[in-house]
């Protein structure tokens, strides 16, 4: 099938598809014109890689995911200690992400948000750790 074909099964853009061909996650084949032929297995690898950017990876853990997928002798600990990684990952991005919200809520509380132009949430930011609130 050709790459329109292959985007509209798939449901990625024809431009991710060629992107994706151009750093070597998939490689159809090559019909005599010298457009590209996409098979079933070309359609699983691209939905595979779709499957796991959605949940994160980054393109070269997708060609690690790739090649342990193929690879029959594989072992499953290869392929939990990446995935276990990647958690790990997303673990410390919330955490940070839940720090940043108490702060920012904590400012935002400390600030009346009236007429007046002291305000602790720019002394936060600058800093600052004045004992005033907004008056």
């Amino acid at each position: 099938m050709n790459i329109g074909d292959a985007a509209a099964r798939s449901g990625l853009p024809a431009k991710t598809i060629r992107y994706y061909e151009d750093i070597g996650l998939v490689s159809p084949a090559r019909s005599n014109n010298g457009y590209r032929d996409f098979s079933d297995t070309d359609l699983h690898n691209l939905a595979f890689v779709q499957r796991a950017r959605s949940l994160g990876f980054s393109i070269e853990e997708c060609r690690a995911l790739l090649s342990l997928y193929d690879d029959r002798e594989r072992a499953s600990a290869d392929v939990k200690a990446l995935a276990k990684a990647h958690l790990d990952q997303i673990e410390g991005k919330i955490s940070g992400l839940q720090a940043m919200q108490k702060t920012l809520s904590e400012l935002v509380h400390k600030c009346h948000g009236d007429d007046r132009p002291d305000c602790p949430i720019l002394d936060g930011l600058a800093g600052e750790h004045r004992k005033e609130v907004c008056k």
